[in-house]
């Protein structure tokens, strides 16, 4: 079924290709509707407690999506915050699995969207001369740092659903080290 492949694409997309879109898009002089409705969402612990019902009622679905992965998923270009829940949507046990856990589908999208960015913008704050990026709200990343293990946590269970990463690697092979995208590979050298 090429829904569910959109499916896994919405979920991995936001979870994983979502890393680096929200530095490059705070680098950005005018910022687009889906950065600033990122930047104006509140993390708190009601919405991560939602969240983390949602990621839990999501892993029988992830596993029945990733035994539905394949090659005709076309319409995955879409990242916006409008094409990544209307993927989601698409996919009603997808889209019950998250509602059943009290939160719409856009909110968990704009909610992983924002746990992303400001664990971003957590680990730019610690590097020499580094500063909170435009627009991102220092009590956010403060929410984020004092939640770092379970959202990680939660992040990994979503993307243990990716289509590429079925057949490829089990829950614990991934990295115990992904507290902070790319900080191994940084040299410290500008391109």
């Amino acid at each position: 079924m090429a829904m569910s492949g959109s499916c896994c694409t919405a979920l991995l997309a936001v979870a994983c290709l979502t890393l680096f879109t929200p530095a490059v898009s705070m680098a950005q002089d005018s910022i687009d509707p889906d950065t600033r409705e990122v930047n104006s969402y509140v993390l708190t612990e009601g919405g991560l407690e939602k969240f983390a019902q949602a990621t839990t009622n999501l892993g029988p679905v992830l596993e029945q999506i990733r035994g539905d992965c394949d090659d005709t998923d076309d319409d995955g270009d879409d990242v916006s915050l409008d094409g990544q829940a209307a993927r989601i949507s698409g996919i009603p046990a997808a889209a019950a699995a998250i509602e059943s856990a009290g939160m719409p589908v856009r909110e968990f999208v704009v909610f992983i969207w924002s746990m992303i960015q400001n664990g971003v913008a957590a680990w730019i704050v610690t590097q020499p001369g580094g500063e909170l990026p435009p627009g991102v709200s220092m009590a956010n990343v403060d929410f984020y740092r004092a939640h770092e293990a379970e959202l990680q946590r939660l992040a990994q269970q979503v993307q243990a659903g990716d289509c590429e990463n079925a057949g490829n690697h089990a829950e614990e092979d991934y990295p115990e080290d992904q507290d902070h995208p790319g900080e191994d590979h940084y040299d410290g050298e500008e391109d």
